[in-house]
């Protein structure tokens, strides 16, 4: 086997991996209109001096992905993942440069955290390999996509319809951390999109009683949902509790331990959109409403929709024209890649990592229902998606260490 690469590898050059990371925000890959064009070229230069393997794909021109392979000792692959589009700013509402400044210890700019620094951690990796004679144990390969933020097809769904990622395991390197606590997400909440129409009988708002107000009938049957459903305690699959109760933990001193319990034990129910009437002196004829309901991992999302539409044909004059869900998943809290994760990260950060579910789902539920297993882990800030977004200097040089090190952790939990 060949010799492992030495973390100091990934500690000396620490000052390389500020300007890396400072290379990337430089790039503006707003989302919308998510044009990754410039910073698949920055990657491509920085990767053109290794003897790795290096392939551009894309579906859209506009919005390119970049493959990036490295063979080792075993056939198995690990997979790791990154997007390079962020979500938009707004420069007037930051304090620094969104497009990357450093101040002392921090790195600031749209992506520092989300996730644009965990990236540059991911490239210094590859580096790490690439460059040194540690060939890693198991074959790695590196996805960095496109069009995450939008939830577009042009990224990771454009690699998995074409077949490009065949892999045994994955990690995002999405932030996971909340307030100084660091965590492994190991799944995602199911989820029930609804739409909802209400009809009436317009009348002059002078004289209600004359017509049937379809904004009182639409929001009588946002309450029966609430009522019927938002207080019902969720079925949870037993694989899942160990999962529910970390998760509880990690969330507790923020959330407060009541509503963290909450959060997983019952239905989230979320009216997003409410829209009815053409004028105040009108008793309105239609309304409308979009819902959202979130439903822990394990939990059978089908079997909660059909309850949900016959709670919806009890309400008068409320049709469902639109749905769309999906189903949780989850990682055994006992795999080996969160294992294997989990225990990487405690040995470099020196302290406990949590292994939780995240509150929405993304890209992890896509991977794990391509039959991938796949868990979160970045080291990070809570700043994301906000003004003066950061990631402190050792993050960055902690991240890499972490995926420079995890190849040969998870080679072992999966020998045989």
């Amino acid at each position: 086997m060949s010799p492992a690469v030495p973390l100091t590898y990934v500690r000396d050059r620490r000052e390389e991996l500020v300007t890396l990371a400072l290379d990337l925000l430089a790039i503006d890959t707003s989302n919308p209109p998510g044009d990754t064009r410039a910073i698949v070229t920055e990657i491509e230069g920085f990767l053109d001096p290794l003897p790795v393997d290096v392939k551009r794909f894309a579906v859209d021109p506009a919005k390119p992905n970049l493959l990036v392979g490295i063979p080792g000792e075993s056939d198995r692959t690990l997979l790791y993942n990154g997007h390079l589009d962020t979500v938009p700013f707004e420069a007037d509402a930051w304090t620094h440069a969104p497009l990357g400044e450093r101040v002392e210890d921090r790195v600031y700019g749209r992506g520092a955290t989300d996730m644009k620094g965990a990236v540059a951690s991911m490239l210094l990796a590859i580096q790490a390999f690439a460059a040194t004679d540690a060939e890693p144990p198991v074959t790695l390969l590196f996805a960095f996509v496109s069009d995450e933020e939008v939830g577009g097809d042009a990224g990771l769904p454009a690699l998995l319809e074409a077949e490009k990622l065949d892999a045994d395991a994955c990690v995002i390197g999405e932030p996971t951390c909340e307030a100084g606590r660091h965590s492994v997400t190991v799944a995602d909440r199911g989820s029930i999109w609804l739409t909802l129409e209400a009809s009436g009988e317009g009348a002059h708002g002078s004289r209600p009683m004359l017509g049937i107000n379809a904004v009182d009938r639409l929001y009588d049957a946002v309450e029966t949902l609430r009522d019927r459903f938002g207080s019902r305690r969720l079925d949870i699959a037993p694989k899942v509790e160990p999962i529910v109760d970390e998760s509880v933990e990690y969330y507790a001193p923020s959330l407060g331990e009541d509503v963290a319990r909450d959060l997983f034990r019952y239905p989230t129910i979320n009216l997003g959109i409410f829209e009815g009437g053409d004028a105040v002196n009108s008793v309105p004829q239609s309304a409308r409403a979009e819902i959202d309901i979130r439903l822990t991992a394990g939990v059978e999302t089908p079997d909660v929709l059909s309850e949900i539409r016959s709670c919806v044909t009890d309400c008068e004059g409320i049709t469902i024209t639109d749905v769309s869900w999906s189903v949780g998943t989850a990682e055994e809290s006992d795999s080996p890649l969160v294992e294997a994760v989990t225990s990487t990260a405690a040995d470099v950060t020196g302290e406990r990592v949590f292994r939780r579910s995240a509150t929405g789902g993304g890209d992890a539920k896509t991977l794990r229902n391509a039959g991938i297993p796949t868990v979160e882990f970045a080291l990070g800030t809570d700043t994301v998606h906000t003004p003066d977004e950061y990631v402190p200097v050792d993050v960055l040089v902690d991240n890499a260490a972490v995926y420079t090190r995890l190849p040969a952790v998870w080679a072992s939990q999966t020998a045989p």
